[in-house]
């Protein structure tokens, strides 16, 4: 389908992808919350970019039955809503075992009776939480979105947190220089398509190529995917990105035991939401990183805001199944800054409602 997904702050931004239609209704008042699918960035980077909390959850946390996949082992789904106490219900709702995805078998006995438990004011006092520098000092980053991230510093310390800045991953450079994502994709909408019935339309990606019918901005992309068999765990690519995301995510509980950590912090985008059109200017994604190919859990929390009115998002990472810890201290950091302010775009000046 042709168009765009106007950023409700500034309409000739984008909102980021992919959940950005879901970011950017939730962020216009147009729905009370919403859900987004994270394979690499699509929950955190749409709230980031539209002033939204959004938590990407443990891998097996909620189930992926029904998500059409990019590469399963790195997808799954998550709330997006305007304030932490919103995605914490909304997360209560959709986490647990479901028999359709094996992997949430692993979450029994390790989803609280309400995760609105741990929305405490106060929740900052005390922790321990690490600045991942090297995460957020790519050449092109924003020097606003840097200061913003000292600010956010700032009141994470007068609320009694204990910063710890810089806090370094033993050979990330290494790491990030090696593939961290198998690209499965065949093997994935194939045994997704097989699901649908005899009556689906197409049911290999074969199927989907050979229709003619793909958007020309993906037709490259799912003929690279081609080439990767059926069976990735043969592709020598895969093997060694999953040794790398296991090196990986030996090295992040290696720094969080290092220095006691309850959570590393660093800007979930290094830049400001893009132009509509701008695929030259640095985007400054910081999402895919760490938090997919660990499984770690990973939310974002308005940070404030650059530029003519732009948001920018505060990227929370914790250990796995620590989604309690995160929304402590994401609410107290809320509380204590109320960064969100609703797009006047769609409410008007002083946040009125506007009706058509």
């Amino acid at each position: 389908l042709p168009g765009y997904t106007f950023n409700p702050y500034a309409l000739n931004r984008v909102p980021a992808g992919s959940s950005g239609g879901s970011a950017a209704a939730v962020a216009a008042s147009f729905g009370a919350m919403g859900l987004g699918t994270d394979t690499g960035n699509s929950i955190r980077g749409p709230s980031s970019h539209t002033a939204l909390v959004g938590i990407r959850p443990t891998q097996g946390l909620t189930s992926r039955d029904g998500i059409v996949p990019l590469y399963l082992d790195r997808d799954i789904g998550g709330p997006m809503a305007r304030t932490v106490e919103d995605a914490a219900r909304v997360l209560g709702v959709i986490a647990g075992p479901d028999p359709a995805d094996p992997v949430t078998l692993e979450s029994r006995g390790r989803v609280p009776e309400t995760y609105t438990a741990f929305l405490d004011p106060d929740g900052l006092r005390g922790a321990r939480i690490g600045v991942l520098r090297q995460i957020s000092a790519e050449e092109g980053a924003d020097p606003a979105v840097r200061q913003r991230l000292d600010e956010a510093l700032d009141v994470l310390r007068e609320r009694g947190g204990v910063v710890v800045d810089p806090v370094a991953i033993d050979g990330w450079d290494e790491i990030m220089d090696a593939p961290l994502f198998c690209p499965r994709f065949q093997h994935d909408i194939n045994a997704y398509l097989a699901t649908l019935g005899p009556d689906a339309p197409v049911r290999t990606l074969a199927d989907i190529i050979a229709s003619g019918r793909a958007h020309p901005s993906v037709r490259d992309r799912l003929a690279q995917l081609a080439d990767v068999p059926v069976d990735f765990q043969a592709h020598e690519g895969c093997r060694r990105a999953a040794a790398n995301a296991d090196r990986l995510r030996q090295a992040v509980l290696a720094a969080f035991d290092r220095d006691r950590l309850d959570a590393l912090v660093y800007p979930t985008w290094d830049n400001p939401p893009r132009l509509i059109g701008d695929l030259r200017s640095p985007h400054g994604n910081n999402s895919w990183q760490i938090s997919p190919p660990t499984g770690f859990p990973a939310l974002t929390v308005p940070m404030g805001w650059v530029g003519d009115g732009l948001p920018v998002g505060l990227q929370m990472l914790g250990r796995p199944w620590s989604e309690p810890v995160l929304i402590r201290l994401a609410y107290a950091y809320e509380q204590a800054t109320r960064h969100r302010r609703p797009p006047e775009a769609t409410t008007g000046p002083g946040g009125r409602n506007m009706r058509c």
